[in-house]
């Protein structure tokens, strides 16, 4: 994935109320800007850090920019890491195509957003005429506080563990169910589940491994121009 125009460089300096992060511009001006994350970026928020953001060039946007990309100090030394969560589902669909996960090649038809359990929506389908459908829910990862080692969530999130039982629920009906985290950084090389954070949610994934759900875990190659989903890593 290719970002439609050249980010902006940036300092963090705050991000406050969910969604929104003031930075400074390499002229010394301070921008609000839109922080597409609601979750809590357990150590991605530091004042200070170096920043990129897009500019969506809609000057009757509110807020015109968003926040892209942050450095941030991890275990390994700088590391740039992804935080919009509007792009993972996309992020998912390219590795899908390009064969990254095996285990998810070989259907003739993918879809996005398609409606599906208590009212919800899977974000990736893949569909063949030989073979019953597979459900695909993608979370996106960006926490590391151990050397290598890849978590979600970085928070509670209720609404990931009502996913991993209504994916549950697919596998019973039959068709396959997949999570699928895509990871936007570059400086692990396994996955694991941050129980202490999330215990509800770190036994409603147990449970649906138990149910016949399956999981994956990508890691993103991330340069200022574009992220690619490329890396297949460890569950553990």
């Amino acid at each position: 994935m290719k970002f439609h125009s050249p980010l902006i460089p940036a300092v963090l300096i705050k991000r406050y109320k969910r969604f929104l992060a003031d930075v400074e511009l390499e002229d010394g001006s301070i921008i609000t800007v839109h922080c597409p994350n609601p979750g809590a970026m357990l150590g991605l928020s530091a004042p200070g850090s170096r920043a990129w953001i897009s500019d969506s060039g809609n000057p009757k946007r509110k807020l015109r920019h968003t926040l892209e990309l942050l450095e941030v100090q991890g275990p390994q030394g700088a590391t740039l890491v992804g935080i919009n969560t509007m792009h993972p589902n996309k992020l998912a669909e390219e590795a899908i195509k390009k064969g990254v996960i095996p285990a998810l090649t070989g259907y003739q038809d993918l879809q996005r957003e398609r409606k599906y359990g208590e009212n919800s929506r899977i974000d990736i389908l893949l569909e063949d005429p030989h073979k019953p459908p597979c459900y695909v829910e993608v979370k996106n990862v960006h926490l590391v506080r151990h050397h290598g080692l890849h978590e979600f969530p970085d928070c509670k999130t209720e609404r990931g563990a009502k996913h991993l039982r209504e994916m549950a629920r697919v596998v019973d009906s039959g068709a396959r169910a997949a999570m699928l985290y895509i990871i936007q950084r570059a400086d692990g090389d396994r996955f694991s589940l941050a129980a202490d954070l999330d215990p509800d949610y770190a036994r409603a994934f147990e449970e649906a491994m138990q149910s016949g759900v399956e999981a994956f875990a990508i890691r993103c190659h991330i340069t200022e121009t574009e992220i690619l989903a490329d890396t297949p890593i460890a569950i553990v």
